[in-house]
């Protein structure tokens, strides 16, 4: 079924010009390209010790070296200044900053990320600091990880140090990156660290992310600058029915994929239905008294990621997940959504098997812009990973990636000419990396990365992109 949004997204390519002041940007994340594992005082996060893991990661794959970040943040920012980037988008590490996830800062953690934005800034690229992008302390994790309710007393002191440090430096922070994989996948299906596969655990430690989420807000604003930005960067489930006869799917997928984070962030309570559908596994008294109003705080904008749109139906025969797109496993990681079945979505995929579709995007910035109509959005993340390769010449051309973003460019560009509040775009990702479980053998970079000897050689989507961020216009095909 196309709606009429979705025809306006994919109408003709003509040359379109986005606002003034809007942000362009790329994204990394700590563990996927910093490296220098056990560097500094930094110790393992969760992601080292599931990455050291036999059978967790293609190809026993690591981030202990990585892009080697650590030791290139120089020739990347020089990079990015090249590509004339607008905005850099990085996470924190804590087990750099915090190794044991208590006590003091260690200041060699710090200065990493001083040196980083500092250079940032003299390049005239605004610092976007994440807390927190998956790289919980192995320590937090041995006493009872994200379904505990001292890891989110924990993050807000965290969150303190980093405030304290880089307060006079970074204007935008975001608390977290994508909560529901650390909940649903890290507790649910066991897919992403910690591995663990116990449904009630997921639905305790999205509770907790939230409460970190609003702890970490409210540390904040009482220690950075007064126009500083604070937000979230969710990884919205753009969630469409099989059928007409679907729309009962749609309902609880869209509400433990998207609802159950916005609901208590942005208007102050869970959803019924939420609590509901979950209610045969439990009652939530893991909500205390308080807790709603403390993850109720006010945001500046909110950090929207998209790749894919979700393809759903209700099951007759029972539940199948394998086709949810993110990884296979015995367990579920959608608790109380046991008559849920999913689909692959027509179309082309990306290396990834995610189907490629912009008007995902687009509807659902339209959808955001109505139902939080007071909250600018910026996509924090949206890209793709394709079979790249350095041809003989050293040269990478990746059209199918080119193609990619100009159709979700369209539909950012199109979201806005109807009223979308959408501030800003970060390209994901600035360089090919450590993708998670699947290791080194997806490459999502504008920036292709010879692993062998770290040697960065831009993509001609990097070109090609890094004129879209110098007009500020979208070409046509």
């Amino acid at each position: 079924m196309v709606t009429e949004g979705q025809q306006t997204a994919s109408a003709p390519d003509a040359a379109r010009t986005f606002p003034k002041g809007f942000l362009w940007g790329s994204a990394t994340a700590s563990y996927q390209v910093e490296g220098a594992a056990a560097e500094d005082g930094r110790t393992p996060s969760i992601w080292d010790t599931y990455a050291r893991t036999p059978g967790r990661v293609r190809n026993g794959d690591t981030g202990d070296i990585a892009t080697d970040h650590y030791h290139r943040w120089r020739e990347d920012v020089a990079l990015m200044a090249e590509l004339g980037l607008g905005a850099y988008r990085f996470s924190l590490a804590w087990p750099r900053i915090q190794p044991t996830g208590r006590g003091p800062a260690v200041q060699k953690g710090l200065d990493f990320y001083r040196r980083l934005v500092d250079e940032l800034l003299d390049k005239g690229i605004q610092p976007v600091a994440t807390l927190y992008h998956w790289d919980l302390p192995q320590e937090l994790e041995d006493a009872g990880g994200w379904p505990a309710r001292a890891t989110a007393e924990r993050f807000a002191e965290y969150t303190a140090l980093a405030a304290d440090a880089l307060g006079d430096r970074v204007r935008t922070w975001t608390t977290l990156n994508e909560p529901w994989c650390s909940a649903f996948l890290g507790y649910g299906s066991g897919v992403h660290a910690p591995g663990r596969t116990e449904p009630v655990a997921a639905l305790r430690a999205a509770h907790h992310l939230n409460l970190a989420h609003g702890l970490a807000v409210q540390a904040l604003r009482d220690r950075v600058r007064a126009d500083a930005q604070c937000s979230v960067t969710l990884n919205f489930h753009h969630v469409r029915p099989l059928t007409d006869a679907d729309a009962d799917a749609v309902r609880r997928i869209d509400g433990l994929a998207n609802r159950v984070f916005t609901g208590p962030m942005l208007q102050g309570a869970y959803p019924e239905d939420v609590l509901k559908d979950t209610a045969a596994l439990t009652d939530w008294s893991f909500v205390r008294d308080g807790d709603l109003r403390q993850i109720h705080q006010p945001l500046d904008f909110l950090g929207v990621n998209y790749y894919t749109p979700t393809l759903v139906s209700d099951a007759d025969g029972g539940a199948s997940h394998t086709s949810d797109g993110h990884g296979r496993s015995e367990h579920s990681p959608w608790p109380g959504a046991d008559r849920v079945a999913f689909h692959q979505p027509p179309g082309d995929t990306t290396a990834m098997g995610w189907a490629v579709d912009p008007t995902g995007l687009y509807d659902l910035l339209r959808r955001l812009a109505s139902d939080f109509p007071r909250t600018p959005l910026v996509i924090t993340e949206n890209g793709a990973a394709f079979d790249d390769y350095a041809d003989p010449a050293g040269q990478v051309n990746d059209p199918a990636r080119i193609a990619y973003l100009r159709g979700h460019l369209a539909a950012v560009h199109q979201a806005v000419v109807d009223g979308a509040d959408v501030r800003g775009y970060f390209l994901w990702s600035l360089l090919d990396n450590f993708e998670w479980a699947h290791g080194y053998s997806k490459r999502f970079g504008a920036v292709y990365v010879d692993y062998p000897t770290g040697r960065r050689i831009p993509k001609a989507s990097a070109r090609w992109y890094s004129e879209v961020v110098r007009t500020g216009v979208l070409p046509g095909a």
